[in-house]
């Protein structure tokens, strides 16, 4: 057998202990699937003042670390340890100042100097316990001056100057704290001078962390392959293209998975009837439970449409908005559960007051509420102008609710376009960023739907598609790898 990894994975978010959208549940589910393979994992997190020290059982390891964060700064944190599953500990960096006086994980007016202190204390609590990586896997921008200190500040120290470092993209629209096109340009972080001290506060919070984690990371890898070639274009790659064409040899996708264990409807405990592939009459037990509780007319020869979301522009909302009359006119009902900017947030209220027999919508994200309509409705929508991965789609066909898709990144990797005669394909694909096109795709799906034989089939079929966590984990390892061999090339 090969040799076993050490792995860290640092997050900003890890599920079940903290979550803010699918960050956390790939942060949970990658490390329990490479610790499956036989490697050695750890991760680290910030505390937040919503984790329930008692219920998760953690344990105070460390009481009192001085981190030395500049010449002028010292700060000071304590260490929790819990347990992911059996040998997988999470370490935990408690600063009040930082992370446990904080309900939201972001947020703040200060994010960039809060990730700051965390990437710093992440790697002070390694050489600390004394934990000699092969690789550290960073989590999207939070996590992006990792790369850098490895670089510079830990280049000859004796715990981290061989790790090598796998900065991985969820989303590069977000880079730092704050809107990265929001900053005048003669202010941007070119990402190669020296930081700012951390008392120099408007400075921090110009850093742009995924350019630094770009530049010095040994490996980049993004959620999903075709989403890995968009961002090396001008269009997808939100003013970063040119970092990551310089380093294209270095530039990975792979698609995210799922947990199946978690994401179940034979099991799930949230469901008002569980139900497998081969007992769909149980699934339509939720259909009506979803239509009861959002106080739409319970119908089960009218189209469910699901939307599980962040309200936002990436979203696709433009495009619904531009069709609302014509999207009306059609037979179906719409449930959205969701939060964001207030523009879209309002328009979904107008269009949910106008037509409150066809349009309901809960305006503030709620998992519970995501998995009923995840199996209560037949069909889920998803019109993103990008998507880096998308786990809704994924989601979504494990409970039976057939995608409705625009073919970018991820949805582009996952869906196939449903051909009746051929029987091929797994979910309704629209291609152009069109209002057209996505209303075409959305009449096409209800018009399948009145064939309810084949419908049944295609649900089915949907169902038992494999999206689970042993293939992507694997595809990790190998990168993980090829990143070691970078970091030794590059000494």
């Amino acid at each position: 057998m090969a040799k076993a990894l050490k792995i860290v994975s640092i997050s900003t978010e890890v599920s079940p202990f903290s979550k803010a959208g699918g960050l956390g549940d790939v942060a949970r589910s990658l490390p329990k699937a490479i610790k499956r393979l036989g490697h050695q994992v750890i991760i680290i997190t910030p505390l937040y003042k919503t984790i329930d020290r008692k219920k998760f059982k953690l344990n105070l390891i460390i009481s009192d670390i001085a981190l030395r964060i500049d010449s002028t700064t010292t700060r000071h944190f304590a260490v929790w340890q819990g347990w992911l599953m059996d040998d997988l500990p999470v370490y935990f960096i408690d600063s009040k100042r930082y992370f446990s006086q904080h309900s939201r994980i972001y947020g703040s007016r200060f994010d960039n100097r809060r990730f700051f202190f965390f990437n710093l204390a992440a790697l002070e609590v390694l050489r600390t316990i004394k934990y000699k990586p092969d690789v550290i896997q960073c989590h999207d921008w939070q996590v992006g001056l990792v790369p850098y200190f490895i670089n510079k500040r830990f280049s000859q120290d004796s715990i981290l100057k061989d790790s090598a470092t796998v900065f991985t993209i969820h989303n590069l629209a977000f880079q730092s704290g704050h809107n990265w096109w929001s900053i005048p340009n003669k202010l941007k972080d070119m990402g190669r001078a020296k930081l700012p001290n951390f008392e120099e506060r408007e400075k921090i919070e110009r850093i742009n962390f995924a350019k630094r984690a770009i530049i010095n990371a040994d490996i980049i890898n993004t959620v999903s392959e075709q989403y890995a070639q968009e961002i090396m274009t001008k269009n997808f790659g939100q003013d970063l293209h040119q970092h990551l064409g310089k380093k294209a040899d270095r530039v990975f996708g792979i698609i995210n998975g799922l947990d199946y264990e978690v994401f179940n409807p034979a099991t799930d405990p949230g469901l008002k009837v569980n139900y497998d592939s081969h007992h769909l009459d149980n699934k339509e037990a939720n259909k009506v439970y979803l239509q009861k509780m959002f106080k739409l007319p319970v119908n089960s020869a009218i189209p469910v449409i699901g939307m599980a979301t962040r309200i936002s522009e990436q979203k696709g909302f433009d495009l619904i908005m531009d069709i609302i009359d014509p999207l009306i006119r059609l037979d179906f009902q719409l449930v959205l559960v969701g939060g964001g900017e207030k523009k879209y947030e309002k328009f979904i209220r107008q269009a949910r007051d106008k037509y409150p027999t066809k349009i309901a919508a809960h305006l503030k994200f709620s998992t519970k509420i995501a998995t009923l309509i995840y199996a209560g409705s037949d069909l889920f929508l998803m019109p993103s102008r990008f998507e880096p991965c998308g786990l809704g789609q994924l989601i979504s066909s494990r409970y039976g609710s057939v995608p409705i898709v625009r073919a970018t990144g991820g949805l582009a990797d996952t869906v196939t376009n449903y051909n009746p005669r051929t029987e091929h394909g797994d979910g309704f694909v629209f291609k152009s960023y069109d209002s057209r096109d996505m209303l075409v795709a959305i009449t096409r799906a209800i018009e399948n739907y009145c064939h309810q034989t084949k419908w049944q089939q295609l649900v089915s079929k949907i169902m038992q598609r494999s999206f689970g966590w042993e293939v992507p984990a694997k595809k990790y390892l190998v990168l993980f790898k090829k990143a070691i061999r970078f970091k030794k090339r590059d000494k």
